[in-house]
């Protein structure tokens, strides 16, 4: 069959912008479906709007309705023909209510059998549709979302834009500074034996920036990092990336809440009243035991250690004299959910995360204890007067260190939230995290780290205890979270030189790594700098809860699997023994 061309006709309309008014259209996409009735059949066109019904009648015209006839699924056509009312109209179609009684028919391509049926791949494989991702992408599911992550960055620039914002472009290739996660690494052929890195954030070229006097930076970064891979996670990234000099903490957060404000109501039609809510660290942790808590339900962390300090039970008094707690959840309605054998699987996870075990009370036709012989008269009622639990509920409590309470108490709270359908749709709840840790204990090294990149600026009550007590240093740095994850990370950054010489001490370093890792940067500040903080949203992740998408996969146009590989191109491959010696780089091979 001899393919057709597009000569003499261009395109007038998308296919679901077709009006309902009757009038002359060209149209153009793929053929999504083809029904032949024998003396009629009807194509629907997709394109990334939406669909249109072609329509064809062997008694109008014979050669349009023969070459009709050779139309096959994802063929790529091109229609004109007037606009007229369907005899059955479709509600779910935005232009359900009419169709295209078609006079010229280009096929323009054809398509072989595809590997899955493109519009109804739900139930496929994501490996078969990875490694077909083009035809994955015709799916209006996944167009959608696309779509939407360009609507999304899109408002980003204008909004940054109207507010006094330069958009500039940072290094792709830039100097290596291991910490945090592994780089990726660039060979450079012109310097045999360094090294580029690809970056895994701007954040040292931003602050630059603003010892430049370019006072608001912003920009769409890429960026990367060599990591394990999960759900919200891929070794490359997009980052809404902004600096601004001459501001504090609230400034920044002032106007990331009216850049949240606008997206949400311009995409999703939701209003978001702002301010937004505020948690210290420590208070996210000790409610929710997690420092992205999703508040959108209850079931708070309670501490319970005063209701059982005098009960009789090892595991709660050997808590307390370690200076540890004991601490509850009250699943509300658990008990008719949770069998005894399901709450053994709690227990079983809790012990997973870190934890020696769980106790509970499930009180279904009556309170049922699990350290029930050490109670005392009265020991039960006061723990559920501490939780107010009642006829029907379920609690469950864990007893060590805060370090481990908290977050498996944290992580039961959400799979029961989930369990119990208790987690409102959409909803969005939307928390700033502040004075987080400015360290954090590395138990397996027995030291104090750095919990944040090391121009985090100290929060200025704790400078007396950067040397003397790091466990009380609260850093100016703070996170936005949305349902239970994390969107953004931000933080005033440290311009002072002797300060940061300090912070760099107290992080172990030495004078030759300061030098070797951010010289360049120390001396800029010699130069004077401006105060100056700022943000990093993750734009992949905020698609992601916009589009109510699963993974990062469905908002990002060709995604990585869990070992960093992409299987449609096959990618990373071996190169070739001559480009490897251009870069003076050999290759050793790996016993398996």
């Amino acid at each position: 069959m001899k393919l057709d061309t597009m000569k003499g006709l261009r395109r007038t309309h998308y296919c679901g912008e077709v009006p309902e008014t009757e009038q002359e259209v060209v149209v153009c996409g793929f053929a999504d479906r083809v029904r032949d009735m024998g003396n009629l059949i009807f194509i629907n066109l997709r394109d990334r709007t939406g669909l249109v019904q072609l329509a064809f009648n062997d008694e109008t015209d014979r050669a349009v309705f023969e070459k009709a006839q050779l139309v096959k699924s994802e063929y790529v056509l091109m229609a004109k023909g007037m606009v007229r009312p369907r005899e059955s109209v479709n509600e779910k179609l935005k232009t359900g209510k009419i169709e295209v009684a078609v006079t010229d028919l280009r096929i323009l391509s054809k398509a072989e059998t595809t590997p899955f049926e493109v519009t109804n791949s739900d139930k496929v494989n994501d490996e078969l549709k990875l490694k077909y991702r083009y035809l994955d992408l015709r799916n209006p599911k996944l167009q959608k979302n696309i779509i939407t992550r360009h609507k999304i960055a899109q408002i980003t620039r204008e909004y940054f834009y109207d507010n006094g914002f330069l958009e500039i472009e940072t290094p792709m290739m830039m100097k290596s500074t291991p910490e945090g996660a592994r780089d990726y690494l660039v060979p450079s052929r012109v310097h045999a034996g360094k090294f580029y890195a690809l970056p895994q954030s701007p954040q040292i070229y931003k602050q630059l920036l603003m010892i430049s006097g370019y006072d608001r930076y912003i920009q769409l970064a890429r960026c990367f990092r060599d990591e394990d891979l999960r759900a919200d996670r891929q070794p490359e990234f997009t980052q809404i990336d902004l600096e601004m000099s001459f501001v504090d903490q609230e400034d920044i957060q002032a106007c990331i809440e009216g850049y949240i404000e606008k997206l949400f109501k311009e995409i999703l039609g939701v209003e978001v009243t702002l301010p937004l809510p505020r948690l210290t660290f420590a208070d996210a942790m000790s409610r929710y035991g997690s420092d992205k808590p999703d508040t959108r339900f209850g079931m708070e962390i309670q501490d319970i250690t005063d209701a059982v300090r005098d009960i009789d039970f090892v595991v709660f008094k050997s808590a307390i004299e370690a200076g540890g707690s004991v601490r509850a959840i009250n699943v509300k309605g658990g008990a008719a959910t949770y069998t005894r054998k399901e709450i053994d699987k709690l227990v079983e996870h809790a012990k997973g995360i870190g934890a020696k075990g769980l106790a509970y009370i499930r009180w279904a036709d009556e309170p049922n204890c699990s350290f029930k012989k050490f109670l005392g008269e009265g020991d039960l009622e006061k723990i559920n007067a501490a939780v107010g639990a009642e006829k029907g509920d379920l609690v469950l409590i864990c007893a060590d260190k805060n370090k481990v309470v908290l977050p498996t108490l944290g992580a039961l709270r959400l799979i029961c939230g989930k369990r119990l359908g208790v987690i409102p749709e959409g909803k969005f709840n939307f928390v700033w995290i502040t004075e987080m840790p400015f360290f954090e204990y590395d138990d397996e090294n027995d030291t104090w780290v750095a919990a944040h990149h090391p121009f985090t600026m100290p929060m200025e009550e704790c400078l007396d205890y950067l040397d003397t007590d790091p466990a009380n240093v609260r850093a100016k740095a703070w996170d936005l979270v949305l349902n239970g994850t994390e969107l953004s990370s931000g933080s005033m950054r440290i311009t002072d030189f002797e300060l940061q010489q300090k912070m760099f001490e107290a992080l172990g370093m030495t004078d030759e790594e300061i030098e070797a890792k951010f010289g360049f940067l120390v001396d800029a500040y010699r130069y004077a700098a401006p105060p100056h903080g700022g943000m990093g949203i993750g734009l992949d992740r905020l698609s992601m809860i916009i589009c109510n998408a699963d993974s990062l996969r469905d908002v990002i146009a060709f995604p990585k699997v869990q070992n960093a590989s992409e299987l449609m191109s096959a990618c990373p491959s071996t190169v070739d023994e001559k480009q490897l010696e251009e870069l003076h780089i050999k290759t050793t091979e790996i016993e398996e």
